[in-house]
This record gives C-alpha cells, structure tokens and sequence, in this order.
C-alpha cells in the first residue's frame, strides 16, 4: 500500500554560482535558508550546514502555485540540455513556454519544465518512490544530477526529489500530476500541438478495465501551436484496483492509430 504522496506547492530549480551565498539565493526568489537547507540537506554527513559550491543544483521551494516546477536559465544553458534533464523535448519546452526561438534564451529567464517536487519520508527508496509515481529510477537519477545530498543508495527525509512528468514531444499533461488520488469528474489539463487541435484520453486501471471511455478534448490552438485543453474525467464503470493509468494521446489522420501516447499513474 503507497503513503499518500506528499507534493510540495512549488519549486525552483536553480544551478549555483560563483558569489552565491543561501541567503542572497532565498532572498532572491522568496524563499528562507532553513527551507532552502532542509529541501536539499545541507547538513552533515552530506556538507558543513548550509555550504555550497557553483555547479550544485538546488531545488528552492516557495509558496507560490501551481504545482509545477521552473528551471532557472544559467551561463552555458540550452533548452536541448534542460530538456533533456526531465526526458522532454526541446520543441515541448519552447511550445509551453512561447518561445519563438529555441536557440535563444535568457540568463535568469524561468522556464517551465514537465516536473514536480516530492518530499521524501521515511521509508521511501528510489525503487519505491519510482513505482509510485509511474516514472524509472533512471530519469528520477537524471532529473535530480549534481544536486548535493542525491544519492542513489541513500537518500534523506523532508529531501525534496525533483520528480520528472512523463510527455511526449506534444503533449504535456499538467493535471492530474502523477501520483495523484482522483474521483469522477477530475479536472484534465495540460497543452498539446495535435492535428485539429483534437487530444484523446481514457483512464485504465490496473487490471485493464477501462474507468473512462475515449473522449476528446480541443486545445485553444491548433498544430504547429502548442495549446492549452481542459476537460473533465468522468468513470463511466467503477475502478477494480487501486490505481491505474491516465492515457493522453492523438489518433493518426491515416489510420486512426495511436500516436504521442503519454501515461501518468493516478490512484483512486
């Protein structure tokens, strides 16, 4: 049986540099030092409290909504680099954050990345924590690189593990984010670039009965944009397990195949 997960209301991804002290960072983005130090255990055996060096990955909780993450442009930054952190692509980042060109972006500029922050309790493992959330240790391992107190083997209570969405090159589901208990009639959000700006969805559970039959959602632009959709998820038949897969996907103009198919793990 999964603990419920804890998600934390916002996060900040942020690459060290030189000069940097906890309190000139926290200041900055509206955060406090002990927060700052607890989301990345600053303390020993991981580094003298509170001592970092340019290069760390920091995850900066703050208090503000939605629940998604931002990545902090840094010197040397591609967006084909912070794509390739949470397995996305490069033409998704620039489509959910309108950037006309992708080769040009701005030190300090927040981007928006398929990624939430999960706060770690006791007993959880990467294995775990991985099945919970519908993601492989891998691409957590990834998203989490040369952050102080990442380990594969050990990892720290209140740690807050950057936790990658699964996309595909279109589509971004951004509600519900994975790991997330849901009833009927769910909120469905999230962007899309589909061909007459039509994406599919049905929830399965986890013995393969179908909770939701296909329906369609219509984002607010077509493709080559990236638009916005929302839409409700109603169960047409009662779950028979504890949890299952949220299927987000567009058909194929010649033959009606699934393309662009995305899951995210949701519980009931």
């Amino acid at each position: 049986m999964f603990n419920l997960p804890t998600i934390q209301t916002k996060g900040l991804i942020y690459t060290v540099r030189p000069g940097n002290t906890l309190y000139s960072i926290a200041a900055t983005y509206g955060s406090t030092v002990a927060a700052i130090e607890r989301a990345n255990h600053l303390f020993p055996p991981v580094t003298d409290r509170g001592l970092i060096f340019p290069g760390d990955v920091l995850v900066i909780p703050t208090s503000s909504a939605p629940p998604l993450m931002s990545h902090i442009v840094t010197p040397g930054d591609t967006l084909t680099a912070i794509a390739q952190r949470f397995a996305a692509h490069a033409d998704l980042l620039a489509g959910i954050n309108d950037i006309e060109n992708p080769d040009l972006i701005l030190v300090d500029q927040r981007l928006l990345v398929p990624a939430f922050s999960y706060k770690i309790v006791s007993g959880d493992t990467l294995y775990s924590i991985s099945r919970r959330f519908g993601v492989t240790v891998s691409a957590i391992e990834t998203a989490n690189a040369d952050r102080p107190g990442f380990q594969r083997d050990v990892i720290w209570p209140d740690y807050h593990l950057i936790i990658p969405i699964p996309t595909s090159r279109n589509i971004f589901v951004s509600n519900p984010l994975p790991g997330a208990f849901i009833t009927s009639g769910q909120r469905l959000e999230g962007d899309a670039r589909v061909f007459e700006a039509v994406v599919n969805y049905q929830l399965r559970d986890h013995n393969g009965v179908i909770v939701t039959n296909e329906r369609f959602a219509m984002t607010d632009e077509g493709a080559p944009a990236y638009g916005s959709f929302r839409a409700a998820l109603p169960f047409d038949r009662q779950p028979t397990s504890v949890s299952g897969d949220l299927w987000m996907y567009s058909r194929s103009a010649k033959d009606g195949s699934i393309q662009d198919l995305v899951k995210i793990r949701v519980y009931f």
